[in-house]
């Protein structure tokens, strides 16, 4: 499956460097220019990593980083710095990134520790054994499971992209676009009654376990 990563930095050349080079390695990329227009892209799309210059002019990196994490956003990120040495980067990681590359960097070294990050993530997903009673994850797939089959519930992409911050863990609040959630609410309302989907007004979205699914979730 494609990931989408959203490049966050200030310098125009070096972002869109990034993205050439992303993009030549099959990975759907977003740009922003700033923390503040990351934030409003965050509000209408799910991405599976975040490249994140940490001086930028506005809101730096570092502290756009912890706010994200405040809200309860997972999203695996990369921080780019000139500030190198140790304490830099302790700062870095103790404020959410889940690593660290100073400038100059070799865009292969990056490409390596993205698609480290990201599958992590999703092993992380698929060895998850916490999810709601009848709702299972194989072959990168969420499935139904009733008493005697698993049938797949058939998801648009940025549908299933939510679904998963959702359940890594189920309790994790994510941002989303109102009509993607809602969308999802109603497939999941479709097919699983103890389970539903909440909108936490300013934050994004969070599934909550209503009760126990029925023996039989199809009939």
């Amino acid at each position: 499956m494609t990931k989408t990563v959203l490049i966050i930095d200030d310098d125009d050349v070096l972002r869109k460097s990034l993205a050439r080079g992303l993009r030549n390695q099959d990975f759907d990329v977003i740009s922003a220019d700033s923390a503040e227009m990351a934030t409003k892209i965050l509000e209408r799309v799910n991405v599976d990593a975040m490249i994140l210059d940490r001086m930028m002019g506005g809101v730096d990196g570092l502290t756009f980083l912890k706010q994200r994490r405040m809200f309860g956003d997972n999203t695996p990120v990369i921080m780019l710095t000139a500030m190198s040495g140790a304490e830099n980067a302790i700062d870095g990681l103790s404020g959410g990134a889940d690593d660290y590359l100073p400038k100059p960097f070799q865009l292969r070294e990056l490409i390596l520790r993205l698609q480290n990050i990201t599958k992590k993530r999703s092993e992380k997903i698929e060895n998850h054994v916490n999810l709601p009673e009848g709702l299972i994850f194989a072959d990168n797939e969420f499935m139904i499971k009733s008493s005697n089959s698993a049938q797949i519930l058939y998801l648009s992409g940025e549908e299933k992209k939510l679904l998963t911050r959702l359940t890594s863990p189920v309790g994790n609040i994510a941002a989303a676009a109102p009509m993607v959630a809602k969308r999802l609410r109603g497939k999941l309302n479709c097919v699983l009654s103890n389970i539903d989907i909440l909108t936490i007004r300013g934050r994004g979205y969070k599934l909550i376990v209503t009760g126990t699914a029925p023996n039989n979730i199809n009939g």
